[in-house]
């Protein structure tokens, strides 16, 4: 199938890759807590520190592959009681944020340990149309390593 969105696991993805994709500049640009070098030793600790989430919650953040090929990663990771929800893609698929939101979504709908999905965006962000057509509401201002961040929630159930 064309276009096909399939979610991977970061093991499944050379760390070059992700080396790659998180050293653009534009992905940067609203990831306030990206304020270091990316290099393999980096995307490995990464990739680690993901996979230690899927053994101790068994769920965590997936590689989004489109027809095969890696576009970025993103998923929910747990944050105290709560699910937060993650998206993080290559600048030349930003297009395909909508379609990875939703599919993810689908399946936090169909999970009964996620009963409401939380969003942390920066204050960067300026355009949040698409949150709110979701039907999330800003709930909060947090503080997150010392950034500021405008917090969401989405109701799942």
């Amino acid at each position: 199938m064309k276009n096909e969105i399939i979610f991977a696991r970061l093991t499944d993805v050379e760390p070059a890759e992700i080396v790659e994709h998180m050293s653009d500049p534009k992905v940067a640009e609203h990831m306030p807590l990206l304020n270091f070098k990316w290099n393999a030793k980096v995307a490995a600790g990464f990739v680690a520190k993901k996979e230690e989430c899927w053994s101790r919650d068994g769920l965590g953040h997936w590689a989004f592959l489109v027809d095969g090929k890696y576009v970025g990663w993103g998923g929910f990771q747990k944050e105290g009681d709560e699910w937060d929800f993650g998206l993080v893609l290559r600048p030349n698929s930003f297009g395909l944020g909508r379609r990875i939101t939703m599919k993810a979504l689908e399946f936090a709908k169909s999970d009964d340990r996620i009963p409401f999905v939380t969003f942390l965006l920066p204050p960067s962000r300026k355009n949040l149309g698409a949150l709110r057509r979701l039907g999330a509401t800003h709930v909060d201002h947090i503080d997150y390593d010392g950034e500021t961040f405008l917090k969401f929630r989405l109701e799942t159930d």
